[in-house]
């Protein structure tokens, strides 16, 4: 009797409960797929597969946008036993390469706008497969289907997957060198969907959107594999663009997202906010809003929410936040999370304020992608939960926090030295985070334990606590890196957001939004220096950005200076910005440093 261990039988259980409602369905509706759709289109992709020599222990790969064929494609590869994984649509030829020749995949499925790019990458791919088009020297997906034998026996096929079998290959787009293939098995996604479900449940039916990369394990988990478990309605998004339409079409029942995305939907309420044409409307709309911001506050301090507060909030909810949540699509979220990096504390706040039940998260991908979570209910602003059922935990000598338990890769793709550096003996993940723990066992991000700003005075500091901060008052503000290590003083380098250029030059009158422009404007200078001085007032006198540079560029994901998942490659930025790094520590600053507009500071 197959017990419901790997994600295959799970797919084929939840298929069943319901196989007339909508599985999958684009913005609008526009192209759907009920579960008997899918059910059938993944068992045609299958025998497809298999008639191609694909079979248990081999791989394919997939390259495309958010999209609705995306999934009977995927779920199809996994029931023959191969490993199915997405690479990023970003990725140069020699990148992949790289990651086709460790892989070892002989198929790649892909958009047509990706067959060429895939063709001259070197690696030995035999058969490409393309969703949208015909293309000369690959086949289609429905050439794909009818390529199945009659004999193939479809049902003792999946049945033969093994709990312990590679379910998908995530490349972790590192800081450093090439990217490592972690290997997660389908005992591994059953173990997270069961304890990620104790503690922020999922119901057939729940409607969640898809819009990360789907070679993110973010996106995998969330909008792939919980579905295969438990049923989940996804709306693919194609273009990020499309998100603040899919919200309003979807209102999710659960929904994720990274810090960028959660700061960028608090700037739009509050853009919104301000920019109010009605003057009533407008006024009461701030005043809930003040009202939200006093909860909120009171939450991220710890101190419980006195009556006279409570009652204030709940007029405020019933006049205007609820409508406000309505407007956004988020009234009908049961739970709301943020992780991937970490968020400003004051981000979470707002959203908290607002009456949206969000908490953060903390996990990676050699997780199986989330470890360690809490309900909204139980949530403690600034926190990232508490260890996730059945997971052990425990901080070494120097602070590290070490992780044992299901949720554990199987190991590093072809990488046995680099398996080894990670997963001891004993079985301890060596996260190469540093957490600290309170009495409840509820968990507080650092850093990174390899990017601690050590300054000249010998003091330890967190550059993301630091860079947080200062996010979180300067909207502007794309991306920065916090530079301090070995200082006298801690400097920033600053990026611009790139999609709030066009609008702020529109608003201001100037002519140019280019990275270049901007950063040489006066007006986009004095709001950063701004921001950066009300960010200093949540920092200790020693964390403090002294000085700052705007950079006449903006930062693309999978670039020389962030990755693929949005996090800082710390080292390359220290070389390829040496120079203007210099500048920031000269006894003459040059025109282009330029400092707060005001020193205050708070007690260390």
């Amino acid at each position: 009797m197959n017990q419901l261990n790997t994600s295959c039988a799970a797919f084929q259980r939840t298929a069943a409960i319901d196989p007339e409602a909508v599985a999958v369905r684009s913005i609008g509706g526009g192209q759907t797929l009920t579960w008997r759709e899918y059910a059938d289109q993944a068992r045609h992709v299958a025998a497809g597969l298999n008639a191609l020599g694909v079979g248990r222990g081999d791989t394919v790969a997939l390259m495309m946008s958010n999209r609705v064929e995306f999934y009977p494609l995927e779920v199809g590869a996994q029931h023959t036993g191969a490993a199915s994984f997405s690479v990023y649509n970003t990725l140069a030829p020699e990148q992949l390469n790289y990651v086709f020749t460790n892989a070892e995949n002989r198929v790649v499925i892909c958009e047509e706008q990706y067959v060429e790019r895939v063709r001259s990458c070197g690696a030995p791919i035999e058969t490409i497969v393309c969703v949208d088009a015909e293309h000369a020297g690959t086949i289609s997906v429905a050439e794909l289907k009818a390529m199945g034998r009659t004999d193939f026996d479809f049902e003792a096929t999946w049945r033969a997957v093994a709990p312990e079998d590679v379910a998908t290959l995530v490349y972790t787009s590192g800081t450093t060198g090439n990217p490592k293939g972690v290997e997660i098995t389908h005992a591994n996604l059953l173990a997270e969907a069961h304890a990620f479900h104790t503690v922020l449940p999922v119901e057939f039916g729940d409607r969640q959107i898809s819009y990360l990369p789907t070679a993110h394990m973010a996106d995998r988990m969330t909008a792939l594999y919980l579905q295969e478990v438990f049923g989940i309605q996804i709306t693919v998004v194609p273009d990020r663009t499309l998100l603040p339409a899919a919200l309003l079409d979807v209102h999710p029942t659960i929904w994720g997202a990274v810090p960028r995305v959660w700061e960028k939907l608090k700037a739009a309420v509050e853009f919104s906010v301000d920019n109010e044409p009605d003057d009533t409307t407008r006024a009461a709309l701030q005043w809930a809003l003040a009202v939200a911001a006093r909860k909120a506050a009171a939450q991220l301090e710890g101190r419980p929410i006195e009556a006279e507060l409570a009652a204030q909030w709940a007029e405020a909810d019933e006049r205007v936040l609820s409508k406000l949540r309505a407007k956004i699509g988020l009234d009908q979220v049961k739970w709301a999370m943020s992780g991937a990096a970490p968020i400003p504390p004051e981000t979470l706040g707002f959203f908290t304020g607002l009456g949206i039940p969000i908490c953060e998260i903390w996990g990676m991908s050699e997780l199986t992608c989330v470890a360690s979570a809490s309900s909204p209910a139980e949530a403690r602003l600034g926190t990232v939960g508490r260890m996730l059922p059945g997971m052990e935990s425990k901080i070494a000598e120097d602070g590290e926090f070490l992780v044992r338990g299901p949720l554990v890769m199987r190991r590093y793709r072809k990488d046995p030295d680099k398996t080894a550096e990670a997963v001891d003996a004993e079985g301890w993940l060596h996260t190469g985070d540093i957490l600290t723990s309170d009495a409840d066992g509820f968990l507080r991000v650092v850093d990174r334990k390899k990017e601690l700003i050590i300054n000249s005075a010998g003091k330890n500091m967190s550059p993301a606590n630091i860079e947080n901060a200062i996010k979180a008052a300067a909207p502007l503000v794309g991306a920065l890196a916090t530079i301090g290590d070995a200082r006298p003083f801690n400097t920033a380098l600053i990026v611009l957001d790139a999609e709030s250029a066009a609008p702020y030059a529109a608003k201001h009158g100037l002519p140019d939004s280019s990275a270049a422009a901007l950063a040489a404007d006066p007006g986009v200078i004095a709001e950063i220096a701004r921001g950066i001085a009300a960010g200093n007032t949540k920092l200790s006198r020693v964390e403090q950005i002294k000085r700052f540079t705007v950079l006449p560029t903006f930062w693309e994901p999978g670039g020389d200076e962030i990755t693929l998942t949005m996090k800082l490659r710390r080292k390359p930025i220290a070389t390829k910005y040496a120079t203007e790094i210099e500048e920031l520590y000269t006894a003459q600053p040059a025109a282009t440093v330029h400092e707060p507009v005001e020193h205050v500071v708070r007690a260390s």
